[in-house]
């Protein structure tokens, strides 16, 4: 059984404000895979066994577009995504420049959350440069698909929520 300590190399200052803590503090749980009888186990330390805790708990809070926090997260996706435009109201046609269904993007949000624009903003924040590309399919050769930029990457919070499968994560081994 490999230590813990092998698994993860964190700091203590993670806050559940920034989804940074989850790819800087969180790579390894217990979790049983589906298919297998036998669960894959690696005892947590307390600060990893909190971090868990906490990442559940941010995996459970749904958008709500009457709180501010979240209204003010959807107005930085926007300055982020397009530096220097206006954003007419949370509710516009302009959210389909960035790949969002309709006019409201809080309609988007379904199963994955508030988590997810909070993934989406750290993306735009942190690797602005791999974010606008994409944002704006530069680079592309010969595609003839397109993709709604800002659906996909609420689909991919999703899907690495359900790859992970928190919710059937134990916080220990014992």
């Amino acid at each position: 059984m490999r230590n813990s300590s092998d698994w993860l190399y964190a700091d203590d200052a993670a806050t559940c404000g920034s989804p940074y803590w989850i790819g800087k503090g969180l790579t390894c749980v217990c979790f049983k895979p589906k298919g297998n009888c036998q669960p894959i186990c690696i005892n947590l330390t307390p600060l990893q066994e909190e971090r868990l805790r906490r990442l559940k708990r941010r995996m459970k809070v749904y958008f709500d577009a009457s709180k501010l926090d979240h209204q003010d997260a959807l107005r930085a996706l926007w300055s982020a995504s397009f530096p220097g435009h206006e954003l007419k109201g949370l509710i516009s046609d302009q959210w389909k420049e960035m790949g969002w269904q309709g006019r409201d993007p809080s309609t988007d949000f379904r199963g994955a959350g508030f988590i997810s624009l909070e993934n989406l903003l750290f993306f735009a924040k942190t690797f602005s440069t791999s974010f606008q590309n994409l944002l704006m399919k530069q680079g592309r050769k010969g595609v003839v698909f397109e993709y709604p930029f800002a659906v996909a990457g609420v689909n991919i919070t999703f899907m690495i929520m359900q790859m992970l499968d928190l919710d059937a994560a134990s916080m220990s081994c014992g």
